[in-house]
């Protein structure tokens, strides 16, 4: 269920900041929202797997505390990285 090396960097590449940004909030969310579609991909199909539910509930809470963040410190950052990870309708 992690994520390769190489899908972090695309991840990393495509979010972050500046040139050396690894762990702003905007990576985190780009890389729990990746998790989070694959982890519910193999519930659909593995319905009885609660320990990988809870560790799903557990990551979706995380994003959405970061999300919060995002939105207390800078609103239209926060709206553009919704669309661009296509994530709260």
């Amino acid at each position: 269920m992690a994520l390769t090396q190489q899908r972090k960097q695309e991840i990393m590449g495509d979010f972050q900041t500046h040139e050396t940004d690894t762990g702003s909030a905007d990576v985190q969310v780009a890389m729990l929202t990746d998790r989070i579609t694959k982890l519910s991909a193999h519930l659909k199909i593995n319905q009885k797997d609660f320990a990988s539910r809870r560790g799903l509930m557990m990551m979706i809470s995380r994003r959405k505390r970061l999300l919060a963040y995002i939105q207390r410190e800078n609103v239209d950052r926060y709206k553009a990285l919704i669309a661009r990870l296509g994530i709260r309708g």
